[in-house]
């Protein structure tokens, strides 16, 4: 039998902080994170010493809302919960979840839950958190919970509550938090009854196909065609401003001055202008640089010629243009007042090409540094940086997350778009660096862009490809609204999946080819795109994928009750298939339906795809595929659909369709030249034969079971 510890030999105990104690100890603060302390007194607590993964908001733990009876109490504990740790003899009862400390975002969510929770005891007269008996704790978590939660959230509402009692015996003065009952009781009684479904990753709509093809093609568009025009542009009007701020007041300056003015004005064509507090004035930088005078003199003449109104004048960079939209250049010159907001949408543009073409999570392309894509010897790029995802240190969070042991595979767009924003920032620098893309002001902050600046900066990319359209005049190729509201980073990660699964070789921009992307995505082995073994982007995938083969399952008997005939060699395994489909409930990526989903598309043989495209349903089974897929593929190369395969199935919605394609192909040849018509001919001849020999050969469902 072990002695129980002395107080002070105890290393989880704490003693009781002082005014003058830092909130965070310097054992917690990670070297070279110089993010600003606090002190325990004080009415605001910055977690910043807590933060070191790039792109998260600095956050504070605010203490006007504590009622002031307990104010004292909860900041003990809290104190106590940014710089202790839980016992492991505790943590083991506590499940798989369970860890010694938590994010700073996490440890604030759970203060907060300890303030409303004062807040409610206040209001019931209680005044003391050792008044809170368990008739308090009882009555507290049933009003927290008549708003009807999920039973995840309501379970991490009673584990954030328990930390109170857990935490507050980690001092060497607790304050005597009673043990909430469901600690001893268990806590199935405490959460609701339901388990609603859960909100996580897969629960996020997926970019509309509408949306997310002109996006991406005037992404790529930014990177390829435009990125170079911008850069030249931005490097010259960095050096004009220079220049400007060093011209000296000379009397050959202002002679300069009014012989580039002068006639201007006289001629009335317009003087160069800028923009400022809402005014439009001379732009004084610009012409200053220009002519070789002093930002001074260029006032003066404005003075002078009493120039308080002014019609907006050009400022042309003498940059060449090499850029082109539509075969045409796309500007006749760069404006020197343009260039900044066009630096804004270049990295913006590159931003979504991360975001979308690689399957990163938004705190991953966060992390990214320059130098991240090496050019490789054998021709295959890799992204080697950090994922941060659940990244833990013995039970403990770890802010900056950690280098994946697996890289990132990273296609030729994605590497285009990391070349580009290397030429923004410095050697080593994060590649959304905050202060290196604050190109306007050029502040000098830490840290990532953060979520919140992404996502402003997607949506101002929107409106100035919206402008663009109807400035070249190619209103078919604006981005319309999304019909689920703004376009989050979340859901580009998202929708890459669902365009995989759903969509191969469709809407998605110009060349890119997701079926390469499929391929790279099926290698489940150390070269696994998006994720170690077979989890993140593929967990995401398999699930998408499984929905969209049951949703397939589903449409296929519904047309067949609805008497539709069905043709093709794998007609009768297509019914099977049809039969056997489950319906999963539910959409939330979690482990447990990823294996499911996973163990789903593994039935060779069984799994229905439907391929638009095509027209036809692929029952898949690999050794009759002629799209040649890896030994291991649990899909179909859809992009690379083949006549005669042994897994097709049409119905005749699918004939109906043929039909309708030769119509249309048909009508186009007709206003084609004569090489092209042809061709046009002989593509619409083969989907009619293809309508015939389905009218020829199909079959009613009971004929074949």
């Amino acid at each position: 039998m072990s002695l129980p510890l002395a107080p002070e030999s105890d290393p989880y105990l704490l003693p009781i902080p002082t005014p003058d104690s830092p909130v965070v100890l310097p054992r917690w603060i990670s070297p070279g994170n110089a993010n600003p302390n606090g002190r325990y007194q004080e009415a605001v607590w910055p977690l910043g010493p807590l933060i070191d993964r790039p792109g998260a908001s600095l956050i504070k733990i605010h203490w006007r809302n504590c009622p002031a009876p307990m104010t004292g109490q909860i900041k003990q504990v809290t104190w106590i919960l940014l710089n202790g740790q839980l016992r492991p003899t505790y943590l083991q009862s506590r499940g798989i979840r369970a860890r010694a400390r938590g994010s700073a975002n996490e440890m604030r969510e759970t203060c907060y839950e300890w303030m409303r929770l004062g807040r409610w005891l206040y209001a019931a007269g209680v005044k003391d958190l050792r008044g809170c008996t368990d008739d308090h704790w009882i009555a507290y978590v049933t009003d927290r919970f008549c708003t009807n939660p999920t039973r995840r959230h309501a379970e991490e509402t009673l584990s954030r509550l328990t930390d109170l009692w857990a935490f507050d015996q980690l001092c060497t003065q607790p304050i005597g938090v009673e043990q909430p009952p469901w600690e001893r009781e268990g806590v199935d009684d405490y959460l609701p009854s339901a388990a609603p479904q859960d909100t996580g990753e897969n629960t996020t709509e997926p970019l509309d196909p509408s949306v997310v093809s002109p996006l991406l093609m005037w992404a790529i568009r930014m990177v390829d065609d435009l990125s170079d025009d911008i850069l030249a542009a931005w490097v010259e009007r960095r050096r004009m401003q220079q220049l400007a701020a060093t011209n000296p007041s000379s009397p050959a300056g202002l002679a300069a001055l009014d012989d580039y003015l002068l006639p201007r004005l006289a001629a009335g064509t317009g003087l160069p202008t800028t923009e400022w507090r809402g005014k439009t004035v001379l732009a004084g930088t610009f012409i200053a640089a220009t002519v070789g005078c002093s930002v001074n003199q260029v006032s003066g003449f404005r003075q002078r010629h009493e120039l308080s109104t002014l019609q907006p004048g050009p400022c042309p960079l003498p940059v060449p243009v090499t850029g082109q939209i539509n075969g045409r250049p796309w500007r006749a010159h760069l404006d020197f007042n343009e260039v900044t907001p066009l630096m804004r949408q270049l990295a913006t543009a590159a931003m979504i090409v991360c975001l979308y073409l690689t399957g990163m999570r938004p705190q991953e392309v966060q992390g990214l540094r320059s130098g991240c894509c090496p050019d490789p010897e054998d021709g295959r790029h890799l992204i080697r940086s950090h994922h941060y995802k659940n990244v833990t240190d013995d039970d403990q969070h770890v802010s900056a997350g950690e280098e994946r042991e697996v890289p990132w595979v990273a296609i030729t767009p994605v590497v285009r778009a990391i070349r580009v924003l290397e030429r923004m920032v410095p050697e080593g620098e994060l590649l959304f660096s905050s202060a290196h893309h604050d190109f306007a002001r050029g502040r000098q902050r830490g840290g990532a862009l953060k979520n919140s600046s992404m996502n402003q900066r997607i949506e101002d990319f929107i409106a100035w490809i919206n402008r663009e359209t109807e400035f070249h005049g190619l209103q078919d190729q604006g981005v319309p609204q999304d019909p689920h509201g703004a376009i989050g980073l979340g859901r580009f990660r998202r929708t890459l999946a669902w365009h995989i699964a759903r969509r191969p070789g469709g809407l998605i921009a110009l060349a890119i080819q997701y079926g390469h992307m499929r391929t790279v995505l099926d290698a489940r082995t150390s070269s696994g795109y998006g994720s170690r073994s077979r989890r993140g982007i593929h967990s995401v995938l398999d699930v998408e994928t499984a929905l969209a083969a049951a949703d397939t399952a589903v449409r296929l008997r519904d047309r067949l009750a609805a008497g539709e005939k069905i043709s093709g060699p794998a007609a009768r395994r297509a019914l099977t298939a049809a039969v056997q489909a489950p319906r999963f409930e539910g959409r939330t990526v979690t482990q447990k339906f990823a294996k499911q989903a996973a163990d789903y598309l593994a039935r060779d043989g069984l799994v229905l795809f439907d391929n638009p495209d095509a027209s036809l349903i692929c029952v898949f089974k690999r050794d009759n595929a002629l799209c040649e897929p890896g030994p291991d593929a649990t899909a179909p190369n859809q992009f690379d659909c083949r006549p005669g395969c042994g897994n097709a199935v049409r119905l005749d919605s699918h004939a109906t369709e043929l039909l309708e394609e030769t119509d249309r192909i048909n009508k186009l040849a007709a206003l084609s030249p004569q090489p092209l018509a042809r061709r046009l001919r002989i593509a619409a001849e083969q989907y009619r034969a293809n309508a015939d020999t389905h009218h020829a050969t199909a079959q009613p469902a009971e004929d074949l079971s």
